[in-house]
């Protein structure tokens, strides 16, 4: 192993070389000196068989990252508003570059959820970044290579923040409102400039950020966003934009004291579905069907009257007369809120061409009820769907001579891509609820069709959780006996067995975060320069 390609491809390795070892097993653990952080190395492997043949692999490569909490440079900021507040903050920094560029990695860590955008386009693919922790005890943070996004001289970064499960403001029976952690969203964030020169730079989040709202003014991953097109800020992210008008940030403690690199293969729009019919309900109100129940996300695209508001309805089936029911999917739903609406996004027009698609949330559904509050238009163009999961490598494939064990594979199959969203859920209308119970009639599907890698250490709920019920909490989640049912070919069975985790954080007593403070008590900043670094 080495830091030269060509060198470790002749064999010779300036960092490790294992030897010759003789053995039954084909286990060989490392051994060598301290990785570095930010390092790219390479590796090769060598194997003799009984005859003594030697085969060699190819090189392959990792790279290294942030390796501890010293060789973070940001702080934990956020805006100024308290949990209660719903609209959705963004963040902006602009920066300049003026030498040959040889590499470029973001990392971010965020308590809820975060796009990254860099020069006026958000970078990557990936959707709900990070996956779900105990974020009181653990975060994660993802890393990007942006080398291309980096232009010479004047750039700009964005990072919009989603509640996710970190503060959810929506009602249901599991009291996900009350979790102890729960707090206004808050990122921290290095972007590493590695120059041809051999010199770096570090671009990091701190007091020199601005914020503002913006047009997603509610989101909530457990039942839908509210968007008003009338408040985009086009260039928001963009070198140049005037943000005279946005406020400063504030210093947030971190979250927790261990921040880890998540290793999960990310959540992606994976399947694309065109409606399979439009059926106009009545002036103001149109049925899409897509033929497909799916755990995803819609499109929308559509020019009409500033100030229009549309509600997308999102429903696995239909009641007589039509239009969409929600009746076997909202059981669990406690609103306190009434514009929270459940698998309902809520759109008003600009009076431009205006788009939609929900960032910080999915929905189960085949059937999309839009309803305008006045007469309108739509057409098949209008909207689109898309199939969300963890997008994992299919491994294999079951075609027979019975068409129904090849329909009931090919269901169950996109049954348990459905509920595979970093870690297997337990039902997709119920919106991630985190269940691990859908592992015990999905792993037939995992252990044939799909790589194991969806799911790892680092994201799944027992490792987000796995310590000891705290004292003095008293929270209690539906019985076994209690909970519901449902067939939905999205779902499985059962979603009590979540809501005992979830309430077993939580305490008897709210845990609503005043502005600025840390629901674990921690320092009041989150930046490594103005407090010991606890966090890793």
């Amino acid at each position: 192993m080495g830091r030269d390609s060509a060198a470790v491809a002749a064999g010779r390795g300036d960092v490790w070389d294992s030897g010759r070892t003789d053995s039954d097993g084909t286990l060989v653990r490392y051994a060598g000196p301290q990785l570095d952080p930010f390092t790219r190395y390479y590796w090769a492997v060598t194997v003799w068989d009984k005859d003594y043949a030697r085969s060699s692999s190819g090189v392959a490569a990792f790279e290294t990252g942030m390796m501890g909490a010293g060789n973070w440079q940001g702080c934990w900021i956020s805006d100024h508003h308290d949990i209660n507040h719903k609209p959705a903050p963004y963040f902006r920094k602009e920066f300049s570059v003026g030498k040959r560029v040889k590499s470029a990695r973001a990392y971010v860590a965020a308590a809820g959820l975060y796009e990254l955008h860099i020069n006026g386009r958000k970078v990557g693919d990936h959707r709900l970044d990070p996956m779900y922790t105990r974020f009181d005890r653990r975060n994660l943070y993802v890393t990007y290579d942006v080398t291309r996004q980096l232009q010479d001289g004047a750039n700009a970064v964005g990072i919009l923040l989603g509640n996710g499960w970190y503060n959810h403001q929506s009602g249901a029976v599991w009291n996900f409102e009350r979790a102890p952690w729960r707090n206004r969203p808050a990122f921290c964030f290095d972007l590493r400039i590695e120059y041809a020169d051999g010199t770096h730079e570090v671009v990091k989040s701190d007091l020199d950020w601005r914020t503002s709202g913006g047009p997603l003014v509610f989101n909530s991953i457990y039942t839908s966003e509210h968007y008003d097109a009338r408040l985009e800020q086009p260039g928001w992210s963009a070198p140049g934009f005037d943000d005279s008008a946005w406020d400063g940030v504030m210093y947030r403690g971190a979250p927790s004291q261990r921040v880890t690199a998540q290793q999960t293969v990310p959540i992606r729009n994976v399947t694309q579905y065109r409606p399979r019919s439009v059926r106009k309900l009545d002036e103001r109100s149109y049925l899409y069907d897509f033929g497909q129940n799916m755990a995803g996300v819609t499109k929308l695209r559509l020019r009409g009257e500033a100030g229009t508001q549309l509600r997308l309805i999102h429903a696995e089936r239909l009641r007589e007369d039509g239009h969409a029911d929600l009746s076997n999917i909202d059981v669990y739903f406690r609103p306190t809120d009434k514009d929270d609406l459940f698998q309902t996004d809520v759109v008003t027009l600009s009076g431009r061409d205006d788009e939609f698609m929900p960032r910080f949330n999915y929905k189960g559904f085949r059937y999309v009820e839009v309803v305008a509050d006045r007469p309108v238009e739509l057409s098949a163009e209008n909207l689109t769907a898309y199939a969300m999961h963890s997008d994992v490598t299919p491994v294999g494939h079951i075609e027979t001579s019975n068409d129904l064990v090849d329909k009931l594979w090919d269901a169950t199959n996109k049954a348990y891509l459905s509920n595979l969203m970093g870690y297997p859920t337990d039902c997709p209308r119920c919106t991630t609820t985190t269940a691990l119970r859908s592992t015990r009639s999905g792993s037939p599907t995992t252990a044939t069709n799909s790589s194991p890698t969806a799911c790892c250490p680092t994201s799944s709920p027992p490792a987000a959780g796995a310590t000891a019920r705290p004292t003095g909490w008293t929270g209690r989640a539906p019985s076994p006996s209690s909970r519901g049912t449902s067939t939905s070919s999205t779902g499985t069975r059962s979603r009590w067995r979540i809501a005992t985790r979830i309430s077993n954080a939580m305490s008897i007593t709210s845990t609503a975060a005043a502005r600025g403070t840390s629901p674990r008590g921690d320092a009041a900043t989150g930046c490594p320069s103005a407090r010991s670094r606890r966090w890793s």
